[in-house]
């Protein structure tokens, strides 16, 4: 009869665009929370995996700003395969510390970098079609796809996420105290 009235777990996935990957640490640094958050969830892509793409998920958690053609395609992909997509951090909410190139133009910010840079021996800027072309601009997520809920810090805490988490997955509307998501 318990068995009966178990609801399938719910899936979770995490991806990272253009950051630092602190959000990711601080889901990890959920410390024993992970144990019990094992018991709620089934991980599909994320740092507890050594899973490299997204499938269908509930809940997706996705940190980093969006600065080239391949996070666009990270980041509409992820989307798709998301009922709920949350933007972790202060990349993926406003573009973060990435954004500060949007202060420069593109061109000048490259050469800058890869030719008149002290120590550059072989001046260039790099033009190989591997590497993914890069945007003018650095977006936050919410600009290129819907966006269900955001998780401000850099990064925010892991009990942060934890409650955020718990709240969503016990199908409560998460409420974060004052302290939690405003750094004074």
């Amino acid at each position: 009869m318990e068995a009966e009235n178990r609801r399938p777990k719910l899936r979770v996935a995490t991806t990272s665009l253009a950051g630092c990957f602190g959000c990711h640490m601080s889901l990890l640094d959920i410390d024993e929370h992970l144990f019990e958050l094992a018991q709620l969830v089934e991980f599909d892509r994320s740092p507890l995996t050594d899973i490299k793409d997204c499938g269908p998920c509930d809940i997706g958690l996705i940190e980093g700003g969006v600065c080239n053609a391949e996070n666009v395609h990270v980041l509409r992909e992820f989307r798709r395969n998301c009922k709920t997509l949350i933007a972790v951090g202060a990349c993926a909410i406003n573009g973060g510390l990435p954004a500060q190139r949007n202060q420069l133009e593109l061109g000048a910010c490259l050469r800058e970098v890869y030719q008149f840079r002290e120590g550059v021996t072989d001046p260039g800027v790099p033009n190989d079609p591997e590497l993914p072309l890069l945007l003018d601009k650095v977006h936050p997520i919410h600009e290129v796809v819907r966006v269900d809920y955001f998780i401000p810090g850099c990064p925010p805490s892991g009990e942060t996420i934890w409650r955020f988490l718990t709240d969503l997955i016990g199908g409560r509307t998460p409420r974060l105290p004052y302290p939690m998501w405003h750094f004074d």
